[in-house]
């Protein structure tokens, strides 16, 4: 019974930097970080909101992707702020769900997510008449609803579960949040069998996916080296690349730290590489997908100029 109360007290987080003034300069680094990342989303959503010109499926995908990122960075930086600044690492069991809810939610969906708006772009450039019939607005909600409520059923099933294993090793997770491969490794029981499911799930949602987004990009690339226009080459070429490259900081990270053996794991290890897919990604996305797009760039023109404009 007194192993039990000490699980339901909740956890300590080890964070991710040091009390000491090179702790502060990298604290200071990421809130900076977080901020960038919460303003680039933020806008995104709301000029794909306000302007008419990016009412398309591939920018309410994209608008979905902003507001999983938000939600991703959102439920990881503060806590571990709180932590820094306060020198309290504690955190309750029902934070401790939040934040593994939360972040294995946006895990999942962003994952599939990421399939779908590749899938647009395959329809968009290799498939352009039928176009309206496969990428309509229906199909768009399918995607998405799928998306978020098959990840949400995956994160509360572990949460759950990960919660519910007693923990009479340690209550010290050696991570900036509650993340399950690093709680795992405190439960006094034998695991083997639930880092199957964990397995299983990684395959589901993030290596599945990615085989597909590089199934259809190879599709994709071959189409826009055979293009007869230049223009139209380029533009393809500049919306695959950009694509690419967020597929690549988001997956590879991920796909290297759940999929490796329990053996081959190194706390410290995960938990720097946990800052590609919380924290960098999320800042990464919208500056990339702004700077390298003429139409969101457009769209910043005519939002906020008339916003400017009107106040005159």
């Amino acid at each position: 019974m007194e192993e039990w109360n000490q699980t339901t007290s909740g956890f300590f987080l080890l964070g991710l930097f040091p009390q000491t003034k090179t702790g502060l300069l990298l604290f200071l680094l990421v809130v900076f970080i977080f901020l960038i990342a919460f303003l680039g989303n933020s806008t995104m959503i709301f000029l794909i909101w306000m302007d008419r010109h990016l009412h398309t499926p591939m920018y309410f995908l994209l608008s979905q992707l902003s507001l999983m990122d938000l939600m991703y960075i959102c439920s990881t930086v503060p806590k571990m702020a709180i932590n820094f600044l306060s020198g309290n690492n504690s955190i309750s069991l029902v934070g401790c769900a939040f934040q593994s809810v939360s972040f294995l939610t946006m895990a999942g969906a962003e994952g599939l997510l990421l399939a779908s708006m590749a899938y647009d772009r395959y329809v968009a450039i290799c498939r352009p008449l039928h176009y309206p019939i496969l990428m309509n607005k229906r199909m768009c909600l399918l995607m998405i609803a799928g998306s978020w409520v098959s990840a949400s059923i995956n994160s509360i099933f572990h949460t759950v579960y990960a919660l519910c294993m007693p923990y009479c090793k340690s209550r010290v997770i050696n991570h900036f949040f509650c993340d399950i491969p690093a709680m795992v490794p405190l439960a006094c029981i034998d695991t083997w069998a639930y880092e199957y499911t964990v397995l299983f799930s990684t395959n589901l949602f993030l290596l599945v996916p990615f085989i597909g987004i590089m199934a259809s990009y190879g599709r994709v690339l071959y189409a826009v080296y055979h293009m007869r226009s230049t223009q139209g080459r380029k533009k393809a070429f500049t919306t695959c690349s950009t694509h690419l490259t967020v597929v690549s900081f988001y997956y590879a990270p991920f796909v290297y730290t759940y999929l490796r053996p329990p053996f081959l794991r190194s706390s410290e290890e995960d938990k720097n590489l946990a800052v590609f897919y919380t924290i960098l990604t999320p800042m990464l996305n919208p500056i990339i997908y702004s700077l390298r797009n003429k139409e969101v760039l457009g769209a910043l023109q005519r939002v906020f100029g008339k916003s400017l404009s009107q106040k005159e």
